[in-house]
């Protein structure tokens, strides 16, 4: 019997937890959710029945044997209480920033490492949304041409910043944002740091390279929040050690798993927030040539946020580690 928690299940993401689990259908004989001590008893339908919310606590894991959780319910939570509910036994899928640079602790997106997600301590991370949509298509260019240097522009939707961001779109206020989100592009997600970057574009930079095993590979990053409900989108320049060919790479990135190439000029076709929203696929387009260095080329990528970047990625690795479970 396979046991299951959810934590933070009445979030944006816990939500879409429970959206993609009902979709999937996984071979989970049971699930309970967690959250924090305001949502406890909130009923919940899930599964074509009514489930009530639980509140988190130390005890949580120790009362009950789990076999897997997913975590969504931010860093300080999920240091204490992942921590507790893998000392007893429970497989962590952490969508927070919690460990996704402990060395221990396997960084995963299916399409690109998988392989990783086996040799763990009963905690395996999640990693953070803008990273996720761009490490699809850089795994392909990095696989037959070798990646030199990437360059990352960001347009990130108000989703990823929770319900508060959302309400600060909808509502035009500024709970969530230090400025009106209404009618403008803000250059600053997270806060920064003392190099100047902020901590969004640190969490790009280092989770690139871990996930793409390249610790010193040159990687750069300007996160902006844009009056975008759904749905990051993101210009990535990436310079490559062999010559390539436009062509082949539409091909490549067409073939591979979890991509959608969109990319036809001539009749303006091209990724779009509102056409990534709700799927679990990677759109690429604006696939061309950059005349400034050797081996560069220019592409624009858009992905769900909370669906593929958060949700969807931890449910995909918690899928093959039980198809594993099973085998």
């Amino acid at each position: 019997m396979i046991n299951v928690a959810i934590v933070g299940a009445t979030g944006v993401v816990g939500e879409m937890f429970l959206k993609v689990l009902e979709e999937k259908k996984l071979k989970i004989d049971k699930y309970t959710l967690f959250a924090s001590k305001r949502s406890k008893g909130k009923k919940v339908k899930f599964m074509e029945k009514e489930y009530e919310v639980q509140e988190l606590t130390e005890d949580s894991f120790k009362n009950e044997k789990f076999d897997y959780a997913l975590f969504s319910a931010g860093a300080s939570t999920s240091e204490k209480y992942a921590k507790i509910a893998a000392q007893n036994g429970c497989i962590v899928i952490d969508n927070s920033s919690c460990f996704r640079m402990d060395k221990t602790v396997p960084l995963i997106v299916p399409q690109v490492n998988m392989e990783d997600a086996y040799e763990h301590f009963n905690i395996i991370a999640n990693p953070n949304c803008s990273t996720i949509q761009a490490v699809l298509p850089l795994k392909v260019l990095d696989d037959k041409y070798k990646i030199k240097r990437v360059i990352y522009s960001t347009y990130q939707a108000v989703s990823g910043a929770g319900k508060k961001g959302i309400d600060d779109l909808l509502n035009n206020t500024t709970q969530k944002f230090p400025y009106p989100i209404v009618n403008n592009c803000l250059p600053q997600i997270d806060v920064f740091t003392e190099n100047g970057y902020t901590k969004e574009e640190i969490k790009m930079i280092e989770e690139t390279r871990k996930i793409l095993k390249k610790p010193k590979l040159p990687v750069t990053a300007t996160c902006v929040r844009v009056p975008v409900l759904n749905s990051h989108a993101e210009s990535i320049n990436v310079e490559l050690e062999y010559d390539f060919k436009i062509d082949d790479i539409k091909k490549y990135l067409n073939n591979s798993e979890g991509i959608i190439v969109m990319d036809d000029p001539d009749r303006q076709i091209y990724p779009l927030n509102t056409f990534a929203s709700g799927t679990d696929e990677v759109y690429i387009g604006r696939i061309r040539r950059d005349y400034t260095v050797e081996n560069g080329i220019n592409f624009w990528c858009v992905a769900d946020n909370i669906r593929k970047g958060a949700a969807s990625n931890a449910i995909e690795i918690l899928e093959k580690l039980i198809e594993k479970d099973l085998a």
